[in-house]
């Protein structure tokens, strides 16, 4: 494997990582620091282009009302980097536990396990997420 692939797989790796950290210590700015305003999402049956301040007011909230004990990798993720190097994707299965506040202001026991696919773009060699297609597992 060239030296460039292994180091931009690594870089993907270290972004996904920050994610996991993110919803660990309910902090979204961890998670779009590494987004540029394009993005695509698709989940629930729809494909979303949210802003990047329309996923700040999405999952702020959900991550201040959430305290994760666990959200860790189920799976080693996979990542692939495109011939050219100038995208590239990780794959990811997520276990989750904690409390959520309800409406009512009480806490409420959470757990899931989720899969999804991180999209990344390289530019001015500086990988930036562009997109996030998931699910849950029921």
């Amino acid at each position: 494997m060239p030296d460039q692939v292994k180091s931009d797989e690594d870089q993907l790796l270290k972004l996904h990582q920050k994610v996991l950290e993110a919803h660990l210590k309910s902090n979204v700015e961890l998670i779009l620091e590494d987004e540029n305003d394009s993005y695509v999402v698709a989940n629930r049956g729809t494909v979303a282009h949210p802003t990047k301040e329309e996923r700040r007011q999405r999952l702020d909230p959900y991550l201040q009302a959430t305290i994760f004990e666990e959200y860790r990798d189920e799976i080693t993720p996979v990542v692939q980097i495109s011939p050219e190097g100038m995208l590239g994707w990780v794959i990811v299965q997520v276990y989750a536990r904690g409390t959520q506040k309800t409406q009512d202001g009480n806490a409420a026991p959470i757990e899931f396990v989720s899969a999804w696919i991180e999209l990344y773009e390289k530019r001015a060699n500086r990988w930036f997420r562009t997109g996030n297609v998931s699910n849950f597992k029921s």
